[in-house]
């Protein structure tokens, strides 16, 4: 169904603003549910109230989580705020959805050596850098050639969550892994370059019109690119897109399995392990938080938990009972 003319503007006012395709997809989402939610009423029709009971529907019938009523609730604060030009104002009080905080599932450092060494190939380096650079999974398969900084050993990410970038740290070791991958994309590269149609990598429309000749530089291209060429959603342009974000949990839950590791593992476990592994090692939680790319140390803090064996530093009473009778013995 194509979208009305309401949405489309709205996805491109969006984009002039440079939201990244997943931001907008979710926010179009939002406000087409709350709409619909409301009788299909034109949004300039309705206000604060409605947005208060949309989001109190989604707390107390839909029981979503905190997360996912904050997303809705920027959706609508940008509509209103943004788009229409009818500030919600302080929308006061209503019933937020509401989730305890759930702790981390980390590796130790036997049971990663384990899952990588399960590994080969592009999901081998794939899963080391997940782990060894703290990436999230988008993060690693949107990575370019160029991205990737030999000299200082660190990769550059560039609008990471929140549109935000930063540098991260490479392990030495997976260098030659890295130039070797590099030759298999400088190798597709050519292939593509001689096919009829190829219109080069896709790249954010600003850079496109700013570098013009960039799309077919092999610096832009995928680090992880798909196995064939496809054509790019709505247009006629035939491209190399990265690998598909979902294989990356298959591959892992396959290798979990082969192992007998006997934990839920998904490709943010690795990204959990990496904080976890380098606060026990002495890592200041300030550069952490750096690495992380997080905007608050307090997300950061979770991953200290690890730290604080036996639930928060305490001994067991049980311990000291037990130590107590084997002194006497």
């Amino acid at each position: 169904m194509a979208p009305s003319p309401f949405m489309r503007a709205l996805r491109e006012h969006m984009l002039m603003r440079r939201y990244g395709e997943r931001t907008v997809d979710s926010y179009l989402y939002w406000v087409r549910y709350y709409i619909h939610y409301h009788g299909k009423r034109h949004p300039a029709d309705m206000g604060a109230k409605e947005v208060l009971s949309f989001l109190t529907f989604l707390a107390v019938q839909r029981k979503v989580a905190a997360s996912t009523q904050k997303v809705a609730l920027n959706a609508l604060a940008y509509l209103y705020n943004k788009y229409l030009g009818m500030p919600l104002g302080n929308l006061g009080e209503f019933n937020k959805a509401r989730q305890p905080r759930k702790l981390p599932v980390v590796l130790t450092r036997e049971e990663v050596q384990r899952l990588l060494g399960s590994l080969r190939g592009s999901p081998a380096l794939l899963a080391s850098l997940l782990y060894g650079s703290g990436l999230r999974r988008i993060e690693a398969i949107r990575l370019r050639v160029k991205d990737v900084d030999f000299d200082h050993l660190q990769l550059r990410i560039w609008a990471g969550k929140g549109n935000k970038h930063r540098i991260t740290t490479l392990a030495p070791e997976l260098v030659p892994s890295l130039r070797r991958q590099v030759k298999q994309v400088a190798l597709l590269h050519e292939q593509d370059l001689a096919t009829e149609g190829y219109a080069g990598v896709w790249l954010p429309h600003a850079l496109a019109r700013k570098y013009p000749s960039a799309s077919r530089r092999l610096g832009w291209h995928y680090l992880f690119p798909s196995t064939r060429l496809s054509l790019e959603p709505g247009t006629t342009n035939l491209r190399r897109h990265h690998v598909d974000e979902s294989s990356i949990n298959k591959i892992l839950r396959r290798a979990v399995a082969e192992v007998e590791i006997d934990k839920e593992v998904t490709s943010h476990t690795l990204r959990h392990s990496f904080a976890t592994h380098l606060l026990e090692a002495g890592a200041d939680i300030r550069t952490v938080q750096e690495q992380l790319g997080h905007q608050d140390v307090k997300t950061t803090e979770i991953y200290t938990h690890v730290l604080r064996r036996g639930g928060r530093g305490v001994v067991s009473p049980l311990s000291q009972l037990l130590a107590g009778g084997r002194e006497n013995e």
